[in-house]
């Protein structure tokens, strides 16, 4: 599991990164997002989820990481997909600017966890 979580990191960093570029792209361009977009963005949140479920059973099983700053940033980015779905509306007015800015904020909170490990 501690490898999976740390080989999966790459995979939950790189397609929030990406599909958050994609966001402000079809936001600065002024084009609606296309149907694609939406199953990315799906997509994306899900493989962070998936991250940070990796890292709460590698916590439940005694894992612990190098610091608290490493949990912590795991448990901003479950906030901040809490607050994503309670603002879920107001994200639908602009999608590609809000997910976009939603994304690359979590692909930041990664970066972040990742480099307070060990």
């Amino acid at each position: 599991m501690h490898a999976f979580h740390q080989n999966w990191f790459w995979v939950a960093v790189v397609s929030t990164g990406l599909v958050g570029f994609w966001g402000l792209i079809l936001a600065l361009a002024k084009r609606e997002a296309p149907r694609l977009f939406v199953y990315a963005r799906w997509a994306a949140m899900l493989a962070m989820a998936v991250q940070v479920g990796a890292g709460l059973v590698l916590y439940g099983r005694g894992i612990r990481p190098g610091n608290g700053f490493h949990v912590f940033y795991g448990v901003v980015i479950v906030f901040t997909f809490a607050f994503a779905y309670i603002y879920r509306v107001q994200l639908e007015r602009r999608p590609e600017l809000g997910y976009g800015l939603l994304l690359l904020f979590v692909m930041g909170l990664g970066i972040r966890a990742w480099s307070n490990v060990g």
